[in-house]
């Protein structure tokens, strides 16, 4: 595991933190992701059709329980964002690429909102939703700006 202090030189903004949440991801690296949240016992978490999850223990567990399956091919297409001195709020269109029948490659879409911190140790996670996406939703996200004002 990294210390907490390395992790914090490559949080500098929300964008790197959550660079680190989605390789963490796709390598299944849990002291990695775990390192990205937020050191506040009201963090929560809540993966596509799932419950609310509050709190490190919680979320290490389900994170835990998702990674012994394997990696999460999860990127992020499209972001949205709205960011203030010390806080931003990212809404991320997600391309999730599955197993499909014989072993073919499919992408699924997840709308997530991120929501991050300006902490001592750097931007740090302090809430991920996700829901499962649909082609309209993707078609919205792509056509709104990235950035809002």
């Amino acid at each position: 595991m990294r210390p907490k202090a390395q992790t914090a030189a490559l949080l500098a903004s929300p964008g790197d933190t959550e660079q680190q949440f989605y390789e963490a991801l796709q390598s299944a690296d849990l002291e990695r992701l775990m390192e990205v949240w937020a050191d506040e016992d009201e963090i929560s978490c809540v993966h596509p059709g799932g419950q609310r999850l509050v709190g490190v223990a919680a979320i290490r567990s389900a994170f835990e329980a998702l990674f012994a399956r394997g990696p999460v091919a999860a990127a992020p297409e499209r972001v949205r964002k709205l960011q203030t001195q010390d806080t931003a709020i990212h809404q991320v269109l997600e391309r999730v690429n599955v197993a499909g029948p014989e072993g073919t490659m499919q992408s699924a879409w997840v709308i997530a909102t991120n929501v991050y911190l300006k902490t001592a140790l750097g931007w740090r996670l302090a809430a991920h939703h996700a829901s499962p996406g649909t082609p309209a939703d993707m078609q919205d996200m792509l056509e709104e700006p990235t950035t809002l004002h």
